[in-house]
């Protein structure tokens, strides 16, 4: 079975810094597209970055741009959004995903729920001014 496991959350002050990690346990074995996703409380799952675990391709969603990250860590099987000048919009439930299937490259740009079968248990951010 696929796992991933979200860590790194936390409550950080404006302007800080958090990195999420996400385990994914069959890194390496099948080619996936893994993603992350953030909820607020009343407000749809947003996509905001993804990655392939060949590290080819990559993305990070507008709302984001500049400020967050996605990188990996083929030995640790591990998948990291680095997130900097955080503020309280910021805040909500982060889940990190991967694909299921054949990979294709339009399963990572844009990051849309669709293609992702497997989800972690999600990690939560709060960032208070």
């Amino acid at each position: 079975a696929v796992e991933l496991v979200e860590t790194g959350g936390g409550s950080v002050q404006a302007g800080g810094s958090l990195r999420l990690s996400c385990y994914l346990s069959d890194y390496g074995y099948a080619r996936r597209c893994v993603g992350w996703f953030r909820q607020a409380p009343g407000k749809e799952r947003e996509g905001i970055a993804s990655i392939d675990t060949a590290g080819v391709d990559t993305f990070v969603a507008d709302s984001v741009k500049g400020r967050f990250a996605i990188s990996t860590d083929s030995f640790k099987k591990t998948i990291y959004l680095s997130m900097n000048s955080l503020n309280p919009e910021d805040s909500g439930t982060y889940y990190c995903a991967a694909s299921d299937g054949r990979y294709h490259s339009s399963m990572c740009a844009p990051v849309r729920p669709g293609p992702f079968g497997y989800w972690g248990q999600g990690t939560q951010v709060a960032v208070f001014s």
